[in-house]
């Protein structure tokens, strides 16, 4: 079938050696006990950090263009500097923890990643700060995607869903309170405490995540170097190319010449990979729906969500006049979703599957997007506003565990990290897609120069992240559901 990895694919090109024959030969030892609280707190903690620091930054836009007289241009290297170095790094931090230590490159990326906030609340103008936001990223790239290795590592297949839903619930605390805490301190202290916040947070974590995580790693003896440049490479040439077209325009040599260049590598790699005696990266796993389906519909919804993020938190402000902290208390509605809605669809999916939790969620969505982008106008009552937020928020809470478990599922437990890897990997090039796209669309119909001309570029450019939304769902059609996940689960437990 389709959707089952057949055992000559597994065992590669040539007949080299299969996943399960792959593993190191070392001698069995019992192992460490599993702390399953600890590791969704922790992990979710993790997760927070990194959502948390993307939508705190989108909060402050216009107080950094404010004091280091940014442009729109430097305003969206804050965000895409880090949604750029976490792309292309993130497939490498999975693949570092398989081959080193899970726990271990996780309090790695925590340290690098605490250490770059400071550097980023101490930077004195832009270009240090947006240096500082890349090595964020690459911090975030190790932690993000063991986050959800470390939880499919605690728990069975049955329980994971109720997990991922309790992690999802806690990335949606750092969406959630972003806004608010990211108004309520840059109006009541400074931007640069936006920053700061993450390093008592890290600090914290690190020695806590040795004492109660357990240490495990995937099932390669050996990393794929050759691989992991190549996938690092074209994930760069392929963010590259949409962070630099607003300024840079789509037609030009440079943004052309690197979605060319992304292409060429990203296909170097898929053919090396087809034929590395170790690979990061098993292609088998793309003929599985609950795989390459539940990614393809993420990749659309964080085009979605990243644009209008980077859309919604400035109409607040910007569009309508609010104070930072104001905008935050009003866009609550929003983000405020995950937190309750997460962990409830994450727990229902277990019963009754990810499909129609996902293409429910991504409807909503775009439902949600579409009605804000038809009522918004100069002036606009914010209870106009309420009723589009809440279904966009929503959606976005049912699509984030629901894809998350589908995709780390569909694969062979041993691989929950090349799984989470690749889905972190597309959640944020799309990511970076998506504030592009939106840069643009809202640059060529509107502008800063008053709430009219803000507006006359919001609206399109919301118009624009709902349509992914609804993209997304028709991709999400095709993940299979409930009894095609239980027969791919019993075939993959056979294997």
């Amino acid at each position: 079938m389709a959707d089952m990895i057949d055992t000559e694919t597994l065992m590669g090109a040539g007949g080299g050696p299969g996943l399960a024959s792959r593993a190191p030969t070392t001698p069995t030892r019992a192992a460490p006990p599993v702390r399953r609280g600890w590791t969704v707190a922790l992990a979710g903690l993790g997760a927070l950090l990194g959502s948390l620091d993307v939508v705190v930054v989108s909060t402050a836009l216009p107080a950094l263009r404010a004091d280091f007289g940014a442009s729109l241009s430097q305003l969206e290297w804050t965000i895409n500097a880090y949604n750029l170095a976490f792309a292309c790094l993130t497939l490498t931090g999975a693949a570092l923890g398989d081959r080193f230590g899970r726990r271990r490159m996780f309090v790695a990326g925590l340290a690098l990643f605490t250490l770059a906030s400071a550097v980023a609340a101490l930077a004195p103008g832009p270009g240090l700060l947006i240096a500082a936001r890349a090595v964020q990223g690459a911090g975030g790239a190790l932690v993000l995607p063991l986050t959800l290795t470390l939880i499919s590592d605690a728990f069975p297949a049955e329980k994971r869903g109720v997990a991922i839903g309790l992690w999802g619930g806690v990335t949606g605390v750092g969406v959630a309170i972003g806004p608010v805490l990211g108004g309520a301190v840059t109006e009541g202290l400074s931007w640069q405490w936006i920053f700061w916040i993450n390093v008592p947070i890290g600090l914290a974590m690190i020695p806590l995540s040795f004492l109660k995580l357990r240490e495990s790693r995937g099932p390669r003896p050996q990393l794929d170097l050759v691989g992991l440049v190549l996938a690092a490479a074209g994930m760069w040439a392929l963010t590259w190319a949409p962070a630099r077209a607003p300024e840079a325009g789509w037609g030009s040599v440079e943004v052309t010449g690197a979605l060319v260049l992304g292409v060429v590598l990203v296909a170097a790699f898929l053919r090396w990979e087809r034929r590395a005696r170790y690979p990061m990266l098993p292609l088998a796993y793309f003929r599985l729906r609950g795989f390459s389906a539940a990614n393809g519909a993420l990749f659309l919804q964080l085009v979605s969500l990243l644009g209008a993020v980077f859309m919604i938190s400035q109409l607040f402000q910007l569009g309508l006049g609010n104070s930072p902290l104001e905008a935050g208390v009003r866009i609550l509605v929003w983000t405020g979703m995950p937190l309750l809605v997460a962990p409830v669809a994450g727990a229902l999916a277990d019963r009754y599957g990810n499909r129609l939790f996902m293409l429910t969620g991504l409807l909503l969505e775009a439902a949600g997007l579409g009605l804000m982008a038809v009522v918004t106008e100069p002036g606009v009552a914010y209870g106009k506003l309420v009723v589009p937020l809440i279904l966009a928020g929503v959606g976005i809470s049912m699509v984030f565990p629901t894809a998350a478990n589908a995709v780390t599922s569909a694969v062979p437990p041993a691989d929950a990290g090349v799984a989470s890897g690749v889905n972190m990997a597309l959640r944020e090039l799309g990511g970076v897609f998506g504030v592009a796209i939106a840069a643009v669309v809202f640059a060529r119909a509107g502008g800063y120069g008053s709430p009219q001309a803000f507006m006359d570029g919001f609206v399109p450019a919301l118009w624009v992240s709902a349509g992914a939304s609804a993209a997304g769902a028709v991709v999400a059609a095709f993940v299979p559901g409930k009894a095609g996940e239980a027969r791919d689960a019993k075939a993959m437990a056979e294997r």
